[in-house]
């Protein structure tokens, strides 16, 4: 007997709420029905509640107790294959299906009915007596333009109170206006022509093109040198999909990355696409939220976010620099966006795009396997050539200890200064200095809520934690001694650098990029431009500007640490340094100005630091693939990570142990458990970390394990456990 689709007044339906539970609940029907997938209001307890209609109703419950659904929501159903998807996803990563539907509906006042809708933009002339409060207002609503905000988030943004905003609407410099109804995106033309390719180009984007119009679900991994064009190449996968009257979305890493490609996208197709990332208002959100599930938008430009949005018809999708780690969500719903791209196109027979001129080792092992085609492209377009690469051995550099930028790097700025371009000095570091020190006592000072050093953030004039963002005014005396003026900077971040930049070229013109230094994204991709148009001479960046940035008159890189990524035990530490130095390199020469990438080391003989300068990137994956082949760890075998948290260190490590002893799910499928141990970071927010690694062979079915193994014990109180299936980081 197949399921009934839709569901009359009266009859029981099962739904699936947003709040932690662990079953879905009986409800009756409302007045006209419901679809299976609708989305509903609903009484729980003396709150109502957003939850999908995910089913029959089981009857096992008083029926005269049994509420009814208050209202249907107007939006479109879900569709069979995202529900699919959801299921498939909290399987592998062992996530509860409330927490999942979470990330599905991130539609900020999905249930509000119209009229309670609001939007404030800017209105006509100025405030009639200015104070800072009404100044932070329409600062904040000048620099985002047209863009419409709702009153919460225009208060927030602006860091005053809603009767400040209110009292602008009765002057009318702020205008409040209903919400617009479902406003569709405007239309884009796949049929407009695009850049024209050289043969390698061509031939790449007829091979995705085709295997897009197959409809049938595929996975190719788009591999090319930094500058080869690779983006050009996608957007004509891009125009395949939108001509078949298909939807496609392109998940990008970084935020600041958007600005540059949606001006190409523009160029490409002559319309802009949705944007979906935390950049974006909520009245925003909202509109491509309801634009996706009724087909009003046709392509998707996000953060990995964008993966949960109700596609009514995906045929593609692109995932940019694929090996990135920030496609990995390390806080509530553990994921990772690359795998789950794979796993929503398998469903709903699509096609992924994995593009990176340094794929990760999982991608480079599938493609070697067969499970991925591979489309390979080897030179960058026009007369760009790769970058020279080298080392500058710093055993040998006199350097003072507070500095450091190496006379040879000193000498190779000024030489692109005096020829009128550009340069850049790389370190991977955010912030000021990465510890205070007190030169009396030889305190360092620490987070209250973590086992983590404060990092000096002079910018914001401000201590800050970046586990877990708590910041604190710099202090003059030290807090265990009491010595006054004796605390001091230990070591270099790129504000620091900035200074030292300043200090050695005083006529030049300075960029400092970090995300900590903008006030909103808006802001950083406005100094990302300027940058490419000129606007500066010196780019002093953190791995932000490692990611897909084109500056055409860069043609000199300094990476100021390069042996930074090779400490500490991560085994995807050699894999990660490799791909960082390689993609820093690749923003030198990629216009006609043939660039050099300079490499500060105290390890030129390090195999890595060789690998980087040879080039052969084959000859290291090969060399890495068979040392973790060897090792039995991903992406040869399986691994999970457990992290148990908690304000009693004694209590989390008795659950922990208990968890050890009880390992007999596990060894049945041949796996093996390794701790309890303190975390690296051992205490974040005021919650001490334990952690545990589970490693098992490729073929095991670890989840069901570990399903059985966890569910051994009771999790009570303020004690956290999380499972984090194929962990990118192991702090």
């Amino acid at each position: 007997m197949t399921r009934p689709e839709f569901y009359d007044e009266g009859a029981l339906v099962a739904v699936l709420t947003t709040q932690p539970l662990d079953r879905l609940l009986d409800y009756k029907a409302p007045e006209g029905g419901a679809m299976l997938g609708a989305f509903v209001e609903v009484p729980l307890g003396p709150r109502k509640v957003l939850g999908i209609v995910w089913g029959p109703g089981r009857g096992d419950w008083d029926i005269k107790k049994v509420r009814s659904v208050i209202r249907v929501l107007d939006a479109a159903p879900m569709r069979a294959e995202m529900r699919t998807f959801l299921l498939k996803a909290a399987e592998y990563t062992l996530t509860p299906m409330p927490a999942m539907l979470r990330l599905a509906t991130r539609a900020p006042g999905l249930g509000d009915p119209p009229s309670m809708r609001k939007i404030y933009r800017r209105g006509e002339g100025e405030p009639e007596r200015s104070t800072d409060a009404r100044r932070r207002v329409m600062e904040t609503l000048d620099e985002y333009g047209d863009l419409s905000f709702t009153l919460k988030e225009l208060s927030e943004m602006a860091g005053v109170t809603s009767s400040v905003v209110k009292g602008l609407v009765k002057q009318g410099v702020v205008s409040e206006e209903d919400a617009p109804r479902d406003v569709p995106f405007r239309r884009l033309d796949p049929s407009l022509p695009g850049k024209a390719l050289t043969d390698d180009q061509a031939a790449g984007a007829a091979m995705l093109a085709e295997a897009v119009r197959s409809e049938t679900y595929g996975t190719t991994l788009l591999r090319g040198v930094t500058g080869s064009g690779k983006t050009e190449v996608y957007l004509e996968a891009v125009a395949a999909c939108l001509a078949q009257g298909r939807q496609a979305l392109v998940l990008l890493p970084e935020i600041a990355l958007t600005a540059e490609f949606l001006k190409r996208v523009q160029a490409r197709f002559g319309a802009r696409p949705a944007e979906w990332h935390s950049g974006a208002t909520m009245t925003e959100r909202r509109r491509i939220w309801r634009m996706v599930g009724q087909g009003g938008a046709q392509l998707v430009i996000g953060a990995r976010s964008a993966l949960f949005l109700p596609y009514q018809n995906l045929g593609l999708i692109v995932v940019d620099e694929e090996h990135d780690t920030s496609y990995k969500q390390e806080d509530g719903v553990l994921y990772n966006a690359r795998d789950m791209a794979v796993l929503r196109a398998s469903i709903c027979g699509a096609h992924v795009v994995l593009a990176s001129a340094t794929p990760s080792l999982e991608s480079w092992v599938n493609a070697e396997a067969g499970k991925y085609k591979r489309l390979e492209l080897t030179s960058r377009f026009g007369p760009a050539v790769m970058p020279t690469m080298g080392t500058i051995d710093m055993r040998a550099a006199a350097l003072p200890s507070d500095r450091w930028v190496s006379p040879d790097l000193q000498k190779a700025v000024q030489a692109r200064i005096d020829a009128g371009e550009q340069a850049m000095l790389f370190i991977n570091r955010r912030g000021y200095a990465p510890i205070t020190l007190c030169r009396a006592c030889g305190h360092q000072i620490a987070c209250d809520q973590c086992d983590a050093r404060m990092v000096e953030h002079r910018f914001l004039k401000r201590l800050m934690c970046h586990q877990c963002g708590e910041t604190k005014p710099m202090p003059n005396i030290c807090p265990s001694c009491g010595a006054e003026d004796r605390l001091a900077p230990v070591g270099p971040g790129v504000e620091r650098l900035g200074e030292e930049a300043a200090t050695l070229w005083p006529d030049a013109r300075i960029a400092t990029l970090s995300s900590d230094m903008y006030g909103s994204a808006r802001a950083l991709k406005a100094e990302i431009e300027s940058i490419a148009q000129g606007g500066a001479d010196i780019v002093i960046g953190t791995q932000l500007v490692a990611k897909g940035h084109n500056f055409p008159n860069l043609t000199l890189v300094g990476v100021i640490d390069a042996d930074l990524g090779l400490q500490g035990s991560d085994l995807r530490a050699a894999e990660r340094t490799f791909q960082l130095m390689r993609q820093v390199a690749g923003r030198a020469g990629r216009a006609d100005k043939p660039g050099t990438a300079l490499l500060q080391t105290y390890q030129p003989e390090h195999p890595v630091i060789r690998a980087i300068l040879a080039g052969d990137e084959e000859g290291f994956w090969r060399a890495e693939a068979a040392q973790r082949e060897a090792a039995g760890v991903p992406p040869y075998g399986r691994m999970a990570g457990i992290i148990l948290s908690g304000p009693d260190v004694a209590a989390v490590f008795d659950i922990a142990n208990h968890l050890a002893r009880a390992d007999g799910p596990l060894r049945q499928v041949g796996a093996q458990v390794y701790g309890p141990a303190p975390a690296p970071i051992a205490r974040v927010r005021g919650r001490h970390r334990v952690r545990m690694l589970v490693k098992a062979d490729k073929g095991v079915a670890l989840q069901g394990a570990l399903r059985k193994w966890v569910g051994q014990v009771q999790i009570k109180g303020d004690i956290r456990l999380a499972i984090d299936i194929d962990p990118q980081s192991f702090y």
